[in-house]
């Protein structure tokens, strides 16, 4: 039997949303091999992880099936949602893909559609969290891309956290005299990202979606949980901050 690599996105009620993981998944897909790639939501959209959990297990058993979270960064739903289900089903979980290093190539390939100059300072918008471990994840991914950038870059949230986003943005301006970039650390459309849209920043950048970096790096996370050997490293290849 192949294996199941079970993609694990937040879910959303915009349709757009559903839309984007399943091309991100159909990136996967075309990376994996023999594997079989299948999504599954927390919320909002179906299948439901315990019904795609169930599927996968009846497909592959449950030593075939690997689950990874389509998570910027960990807290409450990878903590709680996604690992308690996987537990109950005997199921390993990876970590989330956030925040990691090939990250940065998808947030500055997306800031350079956006037609972000270079040296301006960004806002790395991420949805926000009550978990202190997810605002952690998101300041790292913050400081990485600052680094790439040579530019301030300030990690605030859309919601339930502060900097709030335009908050990041005023500091910024203040700091810096300059125009103000906002990053999308979001995976998909949605409710976060059009609240970015209403923003004070001078540009905003699109979602991380199916970018290759980001399908490589789900690849290189069902690899750790299997036991392969990573494939693809197409994304890599050329990376401004490699």
């Amino acid at each position: 039997m192949s294996p199941v690599l079970l993609a694990v996105a937040h879910g959303s009620r915009d349709p757009a949303a559903q839309k984007c993981v399943l091309s991100l998944t159909g990136r996967v897909a075309r990376l994996a091999g023999g594997a079989q790639v299948h999504a599954a939501f927390v919320q909002h959209a179906k299948p439901s992880l315990v019904t795609a959990l169930a599927e996968a297990m009846a497909e592959a058993g449950a030593d075939g099936v690997f689950v990874v979270p389509l998570l910027l960064s960990g807290g409450y739903h990878l903590s709680y949602d996604i690992t308690a289900a996987a537990r109950a089903a005997g199921v390993p979980v990876a970590r989330p893909l956030g925040p990691d290093p090939r990250l940065v190539r998808a947030l500055a390939d997306r800031l350079d559609e956006a037609r972000v100059p270079e040296g301006v300072p960004v806002v790395l918008a991420a949805a926000g969290s009550r978990d202190p471990r997810a605002l952690a994840d998101a300041r790292r991914q913050a400081a990485m891309l600052a680094a790439c950038r040579g530019a301030p870059v300030v990690a605030a949230f859309a919601s339930a956290a502060r900097p709030g986003v335009d908050e990041a943005v005023q500091f910024l301006a203040g700091l810096t005299g300059k125009p103000v970039a906002v990053a999308a650390y979001l995976l998909a459309p949605g409710l976060f990202h059009d609240r970015l849209w209403l923003s004070s920043g001078t540009w905003v950048s699109a979602p991380l979606g199916n970018h290759p970096a980001v399908a490589d790096l789900v690849m290189e996370r069902f690899c750790g949980l299997a036991g392969q050997p990573a494939g693809s490293r197409e994304a890599l290849a050329g990376s401004p901050c490699s």
